[in-house]
């Protein structure tokens, strides 16, 4: 038997992390990762203490905006996963991390959703926590590996490459 590596390990911890998101659309799971040591992961889901579109039946970004793909961020209960991995960790801690990134369309057979990157606001913050690198899962075995100190230089804001 080959021994899996290291980082589709932490990719399926961060899809099985995933099962506790309460989108009904998608399911998205984080582990952040620093000297070979899990130091934090979350979901996606409503704040605590919140009503989750799980629980509601429904969910308020659709219900909102149902023809609105790409915006009406501001309607969706849910924090996302990244966010709150960030939250569970210090910054001290993610300096010169990786986080692993993993999204789920909901429905069988897994369909990993195409082109998951963190949003700008979440590549934001990842910047402001030192996070060295992103990693997102495409497939069950392959991924895409984003170097953050690239989304520095390419400020989208700046360079005129919002589109909405």
């Amino acid at each position: 038997m080959e021994r899996q590596d290291k980082i589709n390990y932490y990719l399926d911890i961060a899809e099985t992390v995933s099962q506790r998101s309460t989108c009904l659309r998608k399911h998205y799971g984080t582990v952040i990762v620093n000297n070979d040591e899990i130091i934090s992961s979350g979901y996606s889901g409503a704040p605590r203490g919140r009503i989750n579109c799980c629980d509601l039946g429904y969910c308020t970004k659709k219900k909102l905006y149902p023809n609105v793909h790409h915006a009406g961020y501001d309607a969706c209960r849910s924090v996302h996963s990244e966010q709150n991995a960030m939250l569970s960790a210090s910054r001290e801690r993610m300096i010169g991390s990786t986080l692993y990134l993993v999204g789920v369309k909901i429905g069988r057979p897994i369909i990993y959703e195409e082109g998951a990157k963190p949003c700008l606001t979440c590549q934001k913050l990842i910047i402001n926590c030192g996070i060295e690198k992103v990693i997102v899962r495409t497939s069950k075995t392959q991924y895409i590996v984003y170097n953050v100190s690239e989304w520095v230089k390419e400020d989208p804001i700046l360079n005129g490459e919002l589109t909405y």
